[in-house]
């Protein structure tokens, strides 16, 4: 006999998952969240987002101080802190998180249970529990939220000292001298870039012809041209037919006949869904090659009661993405229906250096769909508040409808460029008229602030119409 019944199962207590507990139980739902790590926040906490922004920061933090000692001419008080050491300040950041997201699960009553699920057939999972002890539970709805991991092909030898994926190079315990990153997606480029600004040689291998090809062009052409002033070596429209690991390095052996080698590597070539061992052939539910899962546009699976959200289903693999489908995943199940607002428009956060936030159509999509629109751009070091702060290196572009002014697109690389998109994400959203050109235009901002780039942005648009 079961254990016990649930209304709603949850898989994974990362972002997707999380948003999907908090908002089932405040639907009046009983609901059971199973983790099979020893500590819930998933990838994202452990792993991912967190670990590896701590990282960036601290290694900001450095480059800054030390850039500082230089212009006043104190050479001899530059920091030079190893690898390991930066790493150190993401151990209580992530002791934080896990101990509030915690205290969400507790303060909810949703009950939380450590082990491996396992669907026995479309309402019955089987949980195997780190003490050896075993549970069966029935569940009327569940939601897969199991994330991803690096995708990790079998011809690459990981368990060498001196080749990482993701996972692994944030336990690097030494400072190399220079990088092969193999794969120029949003988490080879952000590693690029922070390695980069240690210090290290970095060589970033692209499988494509130009770097994040999904944003809009005038962006994806500035990351290039910034990582190339900064010293990164790209290497577009190349794939690799070896790479073999020595005593003092790794060999990067290319199709075209290069070789590069470098003191480490770093595979980043694409992610897999965790959907593996998670009995999935008993429920009809097939993943495809890097393990994601097909959903319909309400992230119901092929078996309707079962929903997935997060990484497992992959783009656009955004913790911020996950949360929400989670919410809305619940919400869904409860009554049929979810409002979209809540899964349109959700900005991307690239943490590069500078960093990259885009919301809305880019040009190319605009141009392909025919519709008429001006361009506004607001340069950072046209700024006060970015010369205030000695970082010019960035822009503001608004993508606006020549006749009605509706924003279309908002598109920021620069400085805090992922808390600069929310301002105009806050007006998109409006409906009908109050989302225009003109909001920004007539409104006062603070001065000097990196948030009237919105304001110079927007006149430059419109003097552009007459």
């Amino acid at each position: 006999m079961p254990d016990a019944h649930y209304d709603v199962a949850i898989i994974g207590t990362g972002p997707g998952g999380e948003g999907a507990a908090m908002q089932a139980i405040k639907q009046g739902k009983s609901v059971i969240s199973i983790e099979k790590f020893y500590e819930i926040g998933g990838n994202c906490t452990h792993k991912g987002t967190i670990p590896s922004k701590a990282l960036r920061y601290s290694i900001l933090q450095m480059s800054e101080i030390n850039n500082y000692m230089r212009q006043m001419g104190r050479l001899g008080m530059v920091l030079d802190l190893e690898f390991p050491d930066l790493r150190k300040t993401a151990a209580s950041v992530i002791q934080k998180q896990v101990g509030m997201r915690r205290t969400f699960y507790e303060r909810n009553g949703v009950e939380l249970v450590e082990g491996h699920a396992r669907f026995l057939d479309p309402h019955r999972i089987h949980i195997d529990t780190p003490s050896g002890l075993t549970e069966e539970i029935t569940f009327d709805y569940a939601i897969i939220a199991t994330g991803s991991r690096p995708y990790r092909p079998d011809d690459v030898d990981f368990s060498h000292p001196r080749i990482f994926c993701s996972d692994t190079i944030l336990d690097l315990n030494f400072t190399p001298r220079s990088i092969s990153v193999y794969g120029a997606g949003v988490i080879g480029c952000e590693y690029a870039s922070m390695l980069r600004t240690m210090g290290m040689k970095v060589n970033l291998v692209n499988t494509r012809s130009s770097l994040l090809d999904f944003l809009d062009d005038e962006i994806s052409d500035a990351l290039s041209y910034h990582m190339r002033e900064s010293g990164v070596l790209l290497r577009h429209c190349e794939h690799y037919e070896s790479i073999q690991g020595t005593d003092d390095g790794v060999i990067l052996s290319l199709q075209s006949g290069k070789k590069l080698k470098t003191d480490i590597f770093l595979f980043a070539a694409g992610r897999a869904g965790n959907s593996e061992s998670l009995g999935l052939e008993t429920v009809e539910i097939t993943p495809d090659s890097r393990g994601q899962i097909e959903v319909n546009d309400d992230f119901q699976t092929t078996q309707p009661h079962i929903y997935a959200v997060g990484d497992i289903i992959g783009y656009p693999s955004l913790a911020s993405a996950a949360y929400v489908q989670g919410r809305y995943a619940a919400s869904h199940l409860d009554n049929g229906e979810c409002e979209r607002a809540l899964i349109r428009d959700i900005p991307t956060g690239i943490y590069t250096s500078p960093e990259i936030s885009s919301l809305g159509k880019t040009e190319r999509e605009l141009t392909e769909a025919k519709i008429p629109y001006e361009v506004g751009h607001s340069m950072f070091k046209h700024l006060a508040r970015a010369q205030i702060m000695n970082r010019p290196i960035g822009m503001l572009k608004l993508l606006f409808h020549r006749e009605t002014l509706e924003i279309l697109g908002i598109h920021c690389f620069g400085p805090n460029a992922s808390e600069i998109i929310h301002i105009g994400q806050a007006i998109m959203s409006q409906p009908g008229d109050a989302n225009t050109l003109l909001y920004f235009i007539n409104t006062t901002f603070n001065y000097p602030t990196m948030a009237e780039a919105y304001r110079v942005a927007a006149l430059n648009g419109y003097n552009r119409l007459f």
